[in-house]
C-alpha cells in the first residue's frame, strides 16, 4: 500500500471527521464544542482559500495534489483506489463548502440541545460533500455520496421542526432511490473497463465493450444525478426537507448538496458520455426550462419564507440543467460558455441561497413566525438583517452587479445559439423571479409594523458575522466574476477535451 502526494486534500476531507469523533468522544462542555468546531471549520476555509490562490490555471495536468493509495480497499476482483484530486471543476466547490461550513457553525451558535451530536454530525457532514468533489476513483465517490445521507439525516430528524421525521425519512428514500441507479451505473462501467479511475475511463471507453447499452449506463447516471439536483418530478422532497430542517442545515442543504447532483452530471456524465450528452442536450434544456417556470410558478404562491426560498432553488436549478444543455453546440466556444455558466451557477447559488436561509433562519428566531401575510416593517428594527435578504434577494434575481448575473447571463448567451426557443422561455423566469422576491421583500420589511414586533432586536455579532461573509461573496464575485469563471473555465476545457483528445 503506497501513498503517493502532498496530502493535503486528504488533510482538507477528513480533519472535520477527525474532529467530529473528538467532539463525540472527549469534549463535554457546550461552549467548548462550539468553539473546537468554529476552529475545524476555519482550519478548513483558509486550507481552501490557500489551495484556490495556489491553484495553477496552466498546468498541463488536468488534476492537481493528487493523493493516492493503490489497492485501497483489498480485492481480487475489484481495483478500488483511494485517489483524490481537484481540478479547476472541483476547487470552487470545494471552497463554497468551506465557506459555507463556516458560516453554517456560526449560525448554529444559538443550539442548546444536544449540542455534542448536533456539531459532530455537521463535520461529518463536511467530511462527505468535499470527498465527494476530491473523489477520482468512483467507488470513493459513491461512498462519500452515501456517507452524506446519515448526518443529513439525523440533523432534520432531531434539530428540525415541523414534520422533520417524515421530512427526513423522504429525503433519504428519494436519495437512496437515486444512489441505487448510479450503483449500477458504477459497476456496469467497472465491468466494462475494469477501472474505477476517473482519470483513465475516458480512454479506455473508446475501446471497450460495454455490458449495457452506453444510451442506458448515460441514462442511469443522468437519474440519479438529476433526483439530487433535484429536477422535477423528483423535487418534491427538497421543500419538505428545508422547510423542517435546522437553519444550518438548510443552508448546506441548499447551498452545497443540491451541487453534487450538477456536479456529478459534468463530472461523470458529460466527461464519460460526451456523444450522448450531446445528442439529448435538448432533454437537458427542456428540463431546465420545465424546472425554471414550474419551480417560479410554484414560488410566488408560497406564504412560508422556507419553502419559498426552497422552490426557487428548485427554479434556479433549472438554469444549471439549461446551461449544461450547451454541450450540444456545434461551436466549442459556446458550449464552454455554457458548462462554464452551469459551473458558476451553482457556486453563486450556494451563496445566495445559503445567505436568504440563514437569514429567514435569524428572522424565525426572533419573531417565531415564518408566514409571510403576518409580517411586515421589519427593516425599523431589523435593519442588518433586512439589508441581508434583500441583497440576496436581488441577486437571486439576477441584479448586475451581483454573482447571480453573471451566471445567468453566460448562460443565456451560449445555449441561445443552441436552443434559443428554450432559452427565451427561461429568460422569462427572471421576470416571475422579481415579482416573488420583490413581493416577499415588501410584504416582510416594508409597509406598517406590526405591534407584536415592536420589541425586536436586530441580529448579533456572530450572526452578522456569518450574514456579510456571503453579503460580501456575492458582490465581489458579481464586481470581479473573473477570480471564479477563470477557475472554472480550466475545468471545463479539459472536460470537453478529454473525449475528442
Amino acid at each position: 500500500m503506497d501513498f503517493n502526494g502532498s496530502g493535503i486534500l486528504t488533510l482538507l476531507i477528513f480533519l472535520p471527521l477527525i474532529g467530529a469523533i473528538f467532539i463525540s468522544a472527549i469534549l463535554r462542555r457546550e461552549n467548548i464544542v462550539k468553539y473546537f468546531a468554529l476552529s475545524i471549520v476555519s482550519v478548513e476555509l483558509i486550507i481552501s482559500l490557500i489551495i484556490f490562490i495556489r491553484f495553477n490555471k496552466n498546468s498541463l495536468n488536468n488534476f492537481q495534489l493528487i493523493d493516492s493509495i493503490s489497492n485501497w480497499i483489498p480485492a481480487n476482483s475489484f481495483k478500488v483506489q483511494y485517489l483524490v484530486g481537484i481540478d479547476g471543476l472541483s476547487l470552487p466547490l470545494v471552497l463554497l463548502c468551506s465557506l459555507l461550513m463556516f458560516v453554517a457553525v456560526l449560525g448554529s451558535w444559538s443550539i442548546t440541545s444536544r449540542v455534542n451530536e448536533y456539531f459532530t454530525w455537521l463535520l461529518v457532514l463536511q467530511s462527505a460533500v468535499i470527498g465527494v468533489f476530491c473523489s477520482l476513483d468512483l467507488i470513493m465517490f459513491f461512498l462519500f455520496w452515501e456517507l452524506e445521507l446519515v448526518p443529513m439525516f439525523f440533523l432534520i430528524s432531531i434539530w428540525g421542526t415541523g414534520r422533520k421525521e417524515y421530512s427526513a425519512m423522504k429525503f433519504l428514500l428519494y436519495t437512496l432511490f437515486g444512489s441505487a441507479f448510479l450503483l449500477i451505473g458504477i459497476l456496469a462501467l467497472y465491468f466494462s473497463t475494469d477501472s474505477f479511475d476517473m482519470r483513465i475511463l475516458p480512454t479506455l471507453m473508446k475501446s471497450s465493450v460495454f455490458i449495457l447499452p452506453s444510451t442506458l449506463m448515460f441514462f442511469l447516471f443522468v437519474f440519479g444525478f438529476s433526483v439530487k439536483l433535484p429536477v422535477f418530478p423528483f423535487h418534491t422532497w427538497l421543500p419538505d426537507a428545508h422547510t423542517d430542517a435546522p437553519t444550518a442545515v438548510s443552508v448546506i442543504l441548499a447551498g452545497v448538496l443540491l451541487k453534487m447532483g450538477g456536479y456529478g452530471i459534468l463530472r461523470i456524465v458529460i466527461t464519460l458520455f460526451d456523444e450522448q450528452a450531446t445528442t439529448f442536450g435538448y432533454l437537458f434544456a427542456l428540463f431546465g426550462v420545465i424546472n425554471i417556470i414550474y419551480g417560479a410558478l410554484i414560488t410566488i404562491q408560497q406564504k412560508d419564507l422556507k419553502r419559498l426560498i426552497a422552490y426557487s432553488s428548485i427554479s434556479h436549478m433549472g438554469y444549471v440543467l439549461l446551461g449544461i444543455s450547451a454541450i450540444s453546440a456545434s461551436n466549442s466556444d459556446h458550449a464552454l460558455l455554457g458548462l462554464t455558466g452551469a459551473s458558476m451557477q451553482m457556486f453563486t447559488h450556494g451563496t445566495i441561497t445559503g445567505l436568504l436561509f440563514l437569514c429567514v433562519g435569524f428572522l424565525y428566531a426572533k419573531t417565531h413566525t415564518r408566514y409571510i401575510p403576518d409580517l411586515g416593517g421589519l427593516s425599523q428594527r431589523m435593519p442588518l438583517l433586512a439589508v441581508g435578504i434583500i441583497i440576496g434577494g436581488l441577486a437571486s434575481l439576477g441584479l448586475p452587479s451581483t454573482s447571480g448575473f453573471v451566471s445567468e447571463l453566460l448562460i443565456f448567451l451560449s445555449t441561445f445559439n443552441v436552443f434559443p426557443i428554450y432559452t427565451i422561455i427561461g429568460v422569462s423566469g427572471i421576470v416571475i423571479t422579481a415579482a416573488y422576491i420583490l413581493w416577499m421583500v415588501q410584504r416582510t420589511f416594508f409597509g406598517p409594523l406590526n405591534q407584536r414586533f415592536e420589541t425586536l432586536s436586530d441580529v448579533n455579532t456572530s450572526q452578522t458575522i456569518a450574514m456579510y461573509l456571503l453579503v460580501l461573496s456575492i458582490l465581489f464575485v458579481g464586481i470581479f466574476p473573473n477570480i471564479i469563471t477563470s477557475v472554472f473555465e480550466v475545468g471545463i476545457t479539459n472536460i470537453i477535451q478529454i473525449p475528442n483528445s
